[in-house]
């Protein structure tokens, strides 16, 4: 499953929303998640593609931030990433 779709499930799992508001130009901020949430989330991504998203030198703005740095954390950390089939 490429990050985009295993990043939507994640949104779905978690909160309230129509699938069609998850595009990757889709601002953190616009989708409504409160500093909590945020948080919550960021552990929700470390979990699912098993990585640590360091506190610092991370900026998430949209959900392809969100992919790119999900994508380049797990090459990092694991020698592999899914954006092949985004």
């Amino acid at each position: 499953m490429s990050t985009l779709k295993r990043v939507k499930k994640l949104f779905l799992d978690n909160y309230d929303m129509p699938e069609e508001r998850l595009q990757p130009e889709t601002t953190i901020e616009s989708i409504g998640l409160d500093s909590l949430d945020k948080i919550d989330f960021l552990f929700a991504l470390e979990k699912e593609f098993d990585i640590k998203i360091p506190e610092r030198d991370v900026t998430l703005t949209s959900i392809q931030d969100v992919i790119s740095v999900i994508d380049r954390l797990q090459s990092e950390q694991h020698g592999r990433s899914n954006h092949e089939d985004r």
